[in-house]
């Protein structure tokens, strides 16, 4: 009787371990599609109307390979063939940095377009998103990115910028446009607005139905360096000098180069995460250079403080908003209802010195995103379509 009981309560267990085993495998919809940006002609990675991302890749001699998506790594499996296949959980919509890792070394997927992101060139997959129209490649009349390529005085280096020019800027070669300056975040580069960003494809579709006027737009790296030597040690140290290059350098090269209206009632400045951080700071101090702001997911006291002074922002100069309110003309953050900390605690302080001070301003939140491009996507078309009115 006791070995019948033992029996059957193996059975039991067993049986419970293949349902959940088979539950989890018919939990997954098989109606995987190639994502949208991979090489041509790969098949994979794939994704899924539950958004979830199958990867596949083939390592015969590997010993273990992983899926790393998200901060989660999932095991992948081998067949007879040394293909190895994984699947992710269900991904938020939109655009993520992903890669695999073989045998402890984390690489790149074959499958997949490289986008500059994480410090690195890496792989990325695009999470169908139900609002997607709004970026979408569409049969309307398109700008132009063109790559910028000068050299820095400053940073004694050859730097690079890369510019949207707007529909119809080539023909019509007696017209002149507002320029906005946008920046990427930390880690990333010039390229990332138009490559993850969609820069270009938002600005298209939004002036082709009107919702925006034709503008530049300006894309620069926000990385820029010279060295200097240290009074204490006589060392030579890297020293951030962005924003003389951009004010002293970009700007003027550009008003050069370009058929700009070049004044500070047609000229902007925005970025993302540390990019607004930025962009405030060079704003505050150039209020003769710009009139309107963009800061998405980050203000001035990005990333941690959950505090700021108001006579900091103010460069110590106007102990009210008065001045601020005359002299922008459109003060605009945005954020994902999902940011990690410490991004909803640091915008949320200086939403909160900025009703202490009385300096209007537009605030928007990006439903169901995080700290991620969609987020940024969005909060660029909302942006841009209130720009130079």
């Amino acid at each position: 009787m006791k070995q019948y009981t033992v029996v059957m309560l193996y059975a039991f267990i067993l049986s419970g371990f293949l349902g959940f085993s088979q539950a989890s495998q018919v939990s997954i919809v098989e109606d995987f599609k190639p994502s949208s940006v991979n090489q041509p002609g790969q098949q994979y990675p794939q994704v899924n109307s539950q958004s979830r991302v199958r990867a596949r890749i083939s390592a015969p001699q590997a010993n273990k390979v992983q899926l790393d998506l998200g901060g989660v790594k999932y095991d992948m499996v081998k067949d007879d063939k040394g293909t190895w296949t994984g699947d992710s959980n269900p991904q938020d919509e939109g655009f993520h940095y992903y890669q695999l890792n073989i045998d402890g070394a984390s690489v790149p997927d074959p499958g997949t377009l490289y986008f500059y992101g994480a410090g690195r060139l890496g792989s990325g997959i695009e999470i169908p998103a139900k609002d997607q129209d709004f970026f979408a490649l569409k049969d309307i009349p398109h700008g132009l990115v063109s790559e910028n390529i000068y050299f820095s005085r400053l940073t004694n280096s050859f730097r690079r910028c890369f510019i949207y020019t707007p529909p119809g800027y080539n023909e019509n070669a007696t017209t002149h446009y507002p320029v906005l300056y946008l920046q990427h975040g930390s880690f990333e580069d010039e390229t990332g607005w138009s490559a993850q960003g969609k820069a270009n494809l938002i600005l298209d579709n939004l002036i082709a139905v009107k919702q925006a006027v034709p503008m530049i737009v300006v894309m620069d790296n926000g990385y820029a360096y010279k060295t200097q030597n240290n009074n204490r040690d006589k060392k030579e140290q890297l020293v951030s000098v962005f924003e003389e290059v951009l004010i002293t350098e970009v700007i003027p090269m550009i008003d050069t180069k370009f058929r700009t209206i070049a004044n500070r009632e047609n000229r902007a400045i925005a970025g993302l995460s540390m990019g607004a951080n930025q962009t405030m700071r060079i704003m505050m101090k150039h209020l003769d250079t710009f009139s309107q702001y963009g800061g998405f997911s980050g203000t001035s006291n990005y990333p941690s403080s959950d505090v700021i002074d108001p006579s900091a922002f103010l460069n110590g100069k106007y102990k009210d908003g008065d001045f601020i309110n005359k002299k922008i003309k459109l003060f605009w953050l945005g954020l994902g209802t999902k940011e990690p900390s410490p991004f909803p605690k640091s915008v949320g302080a200086f939403r909160a010195m900025l009703d202490q001070q009385k300096i209007k301003y537009v605030y928007y939140e990006s439903p169901e995103t995080a700290h991620e491009w969609l987020t940024w996507r969005r909060c660029l078309k909302q942006f841009a379509s209130k720009l130079f009115r």
